[in-house]
């Protein structure tokens, strides 16, 4: 991978997903590249809804990059660099690519307002997109270690998932897109209609805190098993994933109005200090 090209993603993080970007930052610095071609594309693909206003050009943005990775690429690859560098990290550390496929297609979820049925379809989804990710990203750092961390990686992986969409779920509201499993909603008396109204806030801080401990539940089992040193940075953005889940079950339905993000020094400071401790 050109230098040049590790420094566009690393910029493109810097401005777009900035735990992620750290998180580079952290890693070894012969893993930074590839690493930083991991997540800028995710972030690439988490973007796209906010760049279309229907659903069918979002399909089209997502078919390049299925088409890249399926070996049809539109045009010279060298032309986008977060392209060229996800090429380059695939090929020098092996990457399978049906894994980044199937991030893709989790992600088409992204671009339509359909409800999230259960809770299953949502360990789905956050197993094929922010867990696929810890675990491409554990490949790279250490290939032979990513294996006994995989159990860790899917369940770090639906925990970091929940905490994003409970930060996102102003937005989210405001578009009319649900993530919390409408079987959730349905055991504290809501409907979809109902919590996206905001009114009944009694039940809808209740409907939070279930989600919110769905995620603390997955992130105990998560630190339940053993995470080599050697993939650990990998698991470094999951690690923010526990303060997000408290303070939303502490805030509930107020934080349809106020961030519960902490902020961004705070974050720093317990990036560093897990990598220190080796533990998320």
């Amino acid at each position: 991978m050109s230098s040049k090209n590790q420094d566009i993603c690393l910029a493109m993080l810097r401005d777009s997903d900035r735990d992620r970007y750290l998180a580079c930052l952290l890693s070894p610095p012969d893993k930074r590249g590839a690493l930083a071609a991991l997540y800028a594309f995710n972030a690439e693909l988490a973007r796209i809804r906010d760049l279309v206003h229907e659903p069918l050009p979002g399909e089209v943005r997502m078919q390049y990059w299925r088409d890249l990775l399926e070996g049809n690429a539109h045009g010279a690859t060298e032309a986008n660099p977060v392209a060229s560098a996800l090429l380059s990290a695939i090929e020098a550390h092996r990457l399978p690519r049906q894994t980044l496929v199937d991030m893709i297609d989790a992600r088409i979820f992204d671009l339509y307002d359909d409800p999230m049925e259960t809770r299953v379809a949502l360990e789905g989804y956050a197993g094929e997109t922010a867990s696929a990710l810890i675990q491409l990203a554990s490949l790279v750092l250490g290939p032979d270690e990513a294996a006994r961390s995989a159990e860790a990686a899917g369940h770090a992986g639906v925990a970091q998932a929940i905490a994003g969409l409970l930060l996102l779920m102003p937005l989210h509201r405001h578009r009319g897109q649900l993530y919390v499993p409408l079987e959730i909603l349905a055991a504290t008396g809501l409907d979809r209609d109902a919590f996206l109204a905001g009114r009944d806030t009694t039940r809808i801080s209740a409907a939070i805190e279930a989600f919110a401990g769905l995620g603390r539940d997955h992130l105990t089992r998560a630190r339940g098993v053993g995470i080599s040193a050697v993939v650990f940075p990998a698991f470094l953005p999951a690690v923010l994933a526990d303060h997000v889940l408290e303070k939303a079950q502490k805030t509930g339905a107020a934080m349809f109005e106020r961030s519960i993000q902490q902020s961004q020094w705070r974050r720093q400071i317990r990036m560093t200090l897990s990598l220190m401790r080796k533990k998320i």
